[in-house]
């Protein structure tokens, strides 16, 4: 039985979608692999970093929501 062929989205490889393959169906072993290596080294988010995010979200939606539900006189 021969596996599907895919075309990698990163690198435009081709390769054999095997079952069990660890990563992303669309994305080769190499792509996954670096993307694995990769996705260990985030940023942590402090308490102070977070609550200014959280703030500026919240401006965000209430300029949107302005904007969208103002009633024009």
């Amino acid at each position: 039985m021969s596996y599907p062929i895919k075309t990698c989205v990163v690198c435009g490889e081709e390769f054999e979608l095997k079952p069990g393959k660890p990563g992303f169906a669309n994305r080769c072993p190499s792509c996954s692999e670096e993307d694995a290596a990769g996705s260990g080294s985030q940023k942590s988010v402090d308490a102070d970093e977070r609550r200014n995010e959280k703030e500026a979200n919240e401006a965000r939606r209430q300029a949107m929501r302005n904007l969208l539900y103002r009633k024009d006189s």
